[in-house]
């Protein structure tokens, strides 16, 4: 069986590159390498996690290329991880947001379709959650209220993935990935955000004056869900007539208070932080937080691992790769 991973060198897919690998599967990855943030931090990434996995430059909007690999790999399944991340990054670069998660993202779809793939497993966003759902989040509750363009785009791809499901059978799963976390994370998140900045002295934004929670997700743990995902495709639905489409939440169900997570922080990085108190952010959630039993009880998802557990390991990681870069 060859995987076709999406968003290789990214965070979640270049882990998942290397959870796959790792128990046999044969693995294709495509980043774009794109500058989004540091594209040396995607290199080093991948030479670090998958050195051995044959990851190619294609962007996934370049329908050609994109269908070029589609017909030299033939995956059996598609993890799709890759897409334009980051809430306030939308809010001045929406095309991005457009070309990615929503053309890129049929282009994914139709693919499949033609091309036989037994399983596509995509990523959402707890982020599709916005106004209008109340913690714990479930899957059943509404998510037609986003909070930004982001947001919008990964309800979006529910809508469409359902869609694929419905008219064509192609088998699909959407995963809700909460605030997800580890060393080699993405620069531009609060965990590695916070942590360079107290380990080199400077300040840190803290937004709605710190009254924020967040469901923080262990690497590994987001690992073992989507790769539980993907080894499930949805059969009762269609032994039952139905559309062959699920949403799973894949998060700590345990959010952690913004003050005591930058505490953590401080305690691993043996030095205090500097916070600066500043305003909500537009398109910002104040808390999130999942209810997981719908994916405990489909492939057994059960999170382990604490902040207290592994935010030091971040801030080690960081201490390590950036040093007086921090």
């Amino acid at each position: 069986m060859t995987i076709l991973v999406t968003g290789a060198a990214g965070f979640i897919g270049a882990y998942v590159c290397r959870a796959l690998r790792d128990r046999g599967d044969a693995v294709v990855g495509i980043d774009s390498f794109n500058d989004y943030y540091d594209p040396q931090l995607k290199r080093d990434r991948v030479a670090a996690l998958c050195p051995d996995i044959d990851i190619r430059g294609i962007d996934f909007t370049d329908r050609e290329g994109l269908a070029t690999v589609f017909d030299e790999v033939r995956p059996s399944r598609v993890a799709h991880l890759g897409a334009q991340a980051g809430v306030r990054y939308s809010l001045t670069n929406p095309h991005a947001y457009v070309d990615s998660n929503l053309i890129g993202f049929v282009n994914i779809l139709e693919l499949c379709r033609h091309g036989g793939v037994q399983h596509l497993a995509y990523a959402s966003s707890s982020s599709v959650y916005g106004d209008s759902a109340k913690p714990p989040f479930s899957e059943d509750q509404r998510v037609d209220q986003p909070r930004s363009l982001y947001a919008a785009t990964k309800a979006a791809n529910e809508l469409m993935a359902h869609t694929y499901a419905h008219l064509y059978g192609l088998r699909a799963t959407g995963l809700r990935f909460f605030t997800v976390y580890g060393p080699w994370g993405r620069p531009d998140m609060a965990p590695l955000l916070f942590s360079r900045a107290v380990l080199a002295g400077r300040p840190i934004e803290v937004f709605n004056h710190g009254r924020m929670r967040r469901d923080f997700t262990w690497i590994d743990d987001i690992v073992a869900g989507v790769l539980g995902a993907l080894d499930h495709p949805p059969q009762d639905e269609v032994s039952k007539g139905g559309v062959p489409h699920r949403v799973f939440n894949l998060g700590n169900h345990t959010p952690v208070e913004l003050e005591h997570f930058i505490a953590v922080i401080e305690q691993a990085a043996g030095r205090p932080a500097q916070k600066v108190y500043r305003e909500m952010q537009p398109g910002d959630m104040i808390e999130t937080m999942a209810d997981t039993s719908r994916a405990k009880a489909a492939f057994g998802f059960e999170p382990v691992t604490t902040i207290e557990a592994g935010m030091p390991q971040v801030v080690a990681w960081c201490r390590d790769y950036f040093g007086d870069r921090a």
